[in-house]
């Protein structure tokens, strides 16, 4: 509803009513608490009344009718959009069906609407895919560098209990990928022994790192940081997290075993919450993270940071 016509209708509601209907009452029934008053404040300069300009309202009189309903309406609302607009990007992965359709086949002959209707068909992923995003143990933080940054006997511990864990789940897992960091590489070997017959891979992408400049900031890492991390930290992510591929009939069952950071970050980015949101978020060491992503693309997180398997002694953060 536009703003003239929002006014018009609640002139009219008051001039109609036989009873003494208020001008603010019949602006609420139309338009709510919120929009109710902005309304009476835009009509107000519309008509010609300004409020008295105070220092808690020195750009009152820049504001126009428009301008006070959005600011009373919530934000995912626009003029220009439906107001039943989710702001979920369903494309997120850029695999989104009707997006993989072969552009320079359409260009070299005319594609009827059927065979373009069977293409999408074909695109489309059958399969649901389950993603366990593990974080590593506890390690010796005293450790000059990588190499010597090794378990701690109570992180070897935590490694048992991950890995009996998600053997109790009972599930056909098809992969594990850790990162190339001494302490990722430990925990995914400590936990390989209780899922036998499942491969183990590494990548450098998972490698622990500042993916991008918290909000609110923190005094932690100078910009370049961000910078480098950050690409690769989001290649990791556009690797490993994705809808299933067209080809793929089954559900699968994903392990990647990596560090607090990464798995925040991705797990931000999968639900399309501001990334810049990650430190907000905490993980126990060896905790479980599940991340589930439908044919369709939409995203659900069944577990945050589990670590409920392992008596209250053996939990760390550090």
């Amino acid at each position: 509803m536009s703003y003239s016509s929002c006014v018009t209708r609640i002139e009219a509601l008051c001039i109609s009513s036989k009873s003494t209907m208020s001008f603010r009452k019949a602006t609420t029934l139309l338009c709510g608490l919120a929009g109710g008053s902005a309304v009476l404040v835009a009509l107000a300069e519309s008509k010609g009344y300004y409020f008295e300009r105070t220092k808690h309202n020195e750009g009152l009189r820049k504001w126009n009718g428009l301008s006070v309903l959005q600011a009373a309406v919530p934000q995912t609302w626009s003029p220009s959009r439906d107001h039943a607009v989710t702001g979920w990007d369903t494309n997120w992965d850029k695999r989104d069906p009707m997006t993989q359709t072969n552009g320079k086949k359409k260009k070299e002959k005319e594609v009827s609407i059927e065979e373009q209707n069977a293409e999408v068909e074909n695109n489309k992923p059958k399969a649901t895919r389950h993603i366990f995003l593990i974080r590593h143990s506890q390690y010796n933080l005293n450790g000059t560098g990588d190499k010597e940054r090794i378990l701690t006997p109570l992180g070897r511990e935590q490694a048992e209990y991950t890995g009996r864990r998600l053997a109790a789940l009972g599930l056909k897992y098809d992969v594990m990928v850790h990162s190339t960091m001494t302490r990722a590489t430990e925990t995914a070997n400590i936990i390989s022994k209780h899922l036998p017959g499942v491969d183990k891979v590494s990548c450098d992408l998972l490698r622990e790192g500042a993916p991008v400049e918290p909000v609110p900031p923190i005094s932690w890492k100078p910009e370049c940081v961000y910078h480098e991390d950050g690409a690769r930290i989001e290649a990791a992510f556009r690797r490993y997290i994705h809808r299933a591929d067209a080809k793929q009939t089954e559900d699968s069952y994903e392990i990647i075993v990596c560090h607090a950071n990464v798995i925040r970050y991705f797990v931000c980015r999968a639900l399309q919450f501001p990334p810049e949101g990650w430190l907000r978020l905490g993980l126990n060491n060896g905790s479980i993270t599940w991340l589930t992503i439908r044919p369709s693309g939409r995203v659900g997180l069944r577990m945050m940071g589990d670590s409920g398997f392992m008596p209250p002694d053996k939990l760390t953060r550090t």
